[in-house]
């Protein structure tokens, strides 16, 4: 989970990237990637929740 102090959650094409980094190295060592939470201006959006991972 991280914040865009813009506020404005819509995920960049780094949030992309690392997510899918993230997700790759956790499986090499058999750590399942649950979700990537983007925060902002008192709304979210959830990676698991839009099928994106």
């Amino acid at each position: 989970m991280h914040n865009h102090p813009s506020g404005d959650p819509t995920p960049s094409q780094n949030d992309f990237l690392c997510t899918r980094k993230i997700k790759e190295a956790g499986e090499l060592i058999g750590i399942s990637l649950i979700d990537h939470i983007i925060i902002g201006d008192n709304k979210y959006m959830s990676f698991s929740e839009k099928n994106l991972l």
